[in-house]
């Protein structure tokens, strides 16, 4: 069994064929969780999970990207993101009701994004409250119902940093991790783990050296993930494969060779630890 903690077969990517992405992923080992970015997709999530007895899980919550500040639309193009209405405000009742499915592991993904945000510093200042206010709630809903948080984070690693310093029960994983080494650092020294995707592939100006910072990181903090439909991997397990057409679950297996060959461990025991890892923050179980 192999666990995509992240991954995105509640969007319309997969509108037409989610079941069967699910059989074949199932039919595979890898068991998934399918992560919210707003209402629908997040009911999405908690409806596709309640549909097996296990091996699909749901998180529930608000993105950044899908905020509306009163200012703009936090929204990138549909390549990036599922287009839904922008949420005003973040209901607190409408999640915590469906975070209230036994099949629901997670509040996520949740956080902070000032990858596109209002020019003038007073805009930009009031654009950066709105989300970390939306954020703190999201964390109250996480620390009420003793859920762990999926945490979104793009050019506000200092900021969320910030946040979470104050807020030492929150646990939880920072999903597809873009900061530096000394971000993660403090990120991992916090509890959190690192969750790694295709991403770690890539090599380009604002990104890491993914192959130094998986070899820094602990195998006991890192979660694997695909964040399905988007990120997929090189389909070779050769370093320098092309990368084709819509990623799902069954595609983790790329990231866990990536992380094992780096790590200069077997793709089995860098498996075996990322699931152990994966069912310790989610308290996901297998049934006898």
């Amino acid at each position: 069994m192999i666990i995509d903690t992240h991954a995105h077969l509640n969007f319309n990517a997969f509108q037409k064929d989610a079941g069967e992405v699910i059989r074949r992923s199932l039919e595979s080992g890898v068991w998934m969780i399918n992560v919210g970015t707003g209402y629908t997709t997040s009911l999405r999530a908690k409806d596709l999970a309640q549909k097996y007895a296990e091996g699909v899980y749901g998180a529930v919550g608000l993105h950044p990207i899908n905020l509306e500040t009163g200012l703009v639309k936090i929204k990138t193009d549909p390549a990036e993101t599922e287009l839904e209405t922008c949420e005003e405000k973040f209901d607190y009742a409408k999640y915590k009701d469906l975070a209230g499915s036994p099949k629901v592991v997670a509040i996520g993904e949740i956080g902070l994004d000032y990858f596109r945000r209002p020019k003038g510093a007073a805009k930009s200042a009031e654009f950066k409250k709105r989300q970390e206010e939306i954020l703190i709630s999201q964390l109250g809903l996480a620390q009420d119902l003793g859920l762990p948080v999926i945490f979104h984070c793009r050019m506000a690693h200092d900021d969320l940093l910030r946040i979470l310093a104050s807020r030492p029960a929150v646990r939880g994983v920072i999903h597809c991790f873009t900061g530096n080494r000394e971000q993660a650092r403090q990120y991992l020294a916090m509890g959190f783990y690192l969750g790694l995707n295709g991403i770690i592939f890539k090599q380009a100006p604002g990104l890491p050296d993914y192959g130094e910072m998986i070899q820094e990181t602990a195998l006991e903090k890192i979660l694997v993930e695909t964040d399905c439909p988007y990120l997929t991997p090189p389909l070779s397990a050769e370093v320098g494969g092309q990368a084709q057409g819509r990623n799902e679950p069954v595609y983790i297996k790329y990231v866990i060779q990536k992380i094992a060959a780096t790590k200069k461990m077997s793709v089995d025991e860098t498996a075996a630890q990322t699931t152990l890892n994966a069912r310790t923050v989610f308290n996901i179980q297998k049934k006898a």
